[in-house]
């Protein structure tokens, strides 16, 4: 009897543990489903053809770039026409400690400076810091374009961009202390910008590069080149940046 017992109430917990299960409430999710495509970016900046006294170390002179990107697909093919939105923060790590100043106080002309006659000294990292508001527009070919997170994928296109902000950042160490100095000017660089972009990659991950057609500075109000003991040029150079792009979907 006991036996016979205990199967009935083993039986009667393992139905109302199956019928609790069934009326359970479904979990809604709280994730947005927001359409479009999140980017991070890191890349790497150089000076095409910058001065000597412009000299950049690799490490210290990165982008970061966040973009929201929305694909528009081309009929049925497999190319998109891919606007977007964003922000672009640049940084340029001086190698020699210099910083940028302008000349005697002539707001049309600017130079680099050295440690000594910039006043400070103990310099441990010396920066030029340039942020954009961005808008990139590509074209893009993917092998699936109904799975991008397994697609093989090439764009090309630009990117327009304004500068809201810009400083150069000196840090240094001062009586056995880490201090900081920043200078907010803009140093006659060119408020907007816009350049050739190009990525190649699979899934998520790309290589991307950017190529800036506008000058860092203002036309005949940059950095002088030094021909000889007698002569100086202004230098018109562009920058490059080169990285990896990481985008989710």
């Amino acid at each position: 009897m006991t036996h016979k017992i205990v199967a009935i109430v083993f039986l009667l917990g393992i139905s109302v543990t199956a019928w609790a299960q069934s009326e359970a409430p479904k979990k809604i999710s709280r994730r947005p489903d927001i359409p479009g495509t999140f980017a991070l970016e890191l890349g790497f900046n150089s000076g095409q053809s910058a001065p000597k006294d412009f000299s950049l170390g690799f490490f210290g002179s990165r982008t970061v770039n966040i973009y929201y990107q929305y694909d528009l697909r081309i009929l049925k093919s497999k190319f998109s026409f891919v606007p977007g939105i964003g922000l672009s923060l640049e940084r340029f790590k001086f190698n020699n400690d210099n910083t940028l100043a302008y000349v005697d106080g002539d707001l049309e002309s600017i130079r680099m400076i050295t440690p000594a006659e910039a006043g400070i000294v103990g310099i441990k990292k010396s920066q030029l810091i340039t942020n954009y508001v961005e808008i990139p527009l590509e074209i893009k070919f993917s092998t699936k374009p109904d799975d991008p997170a397994r697609s093989f994928k090439i764009s090309v296109g630009g990117r327009i961009g304004y500068m809201y902000d810009s400083f150069t950042k000196v840090k240094y160490k001062e009586d056995g202390e880490s201090k900081k100095w920043k200078n907010k000017e803009d140093y006659n660089l060119n408020k907007i910008r816009y350049g050739l972009t190009g990525r190649i990659g699979l899934g998520s991950i790309s290589i991307f590069g950017y190529y800036n057609l506008t000058p860092l500075f203002k036309e005949g109000k940059g950095l002088s080149d030094i021909i000889d003991t007698n002569t100086k040029v202004k230098n018109d150079f562009s920058t490059l940046t080169i990285g990896i792009s990481l985008a989710s979907f």
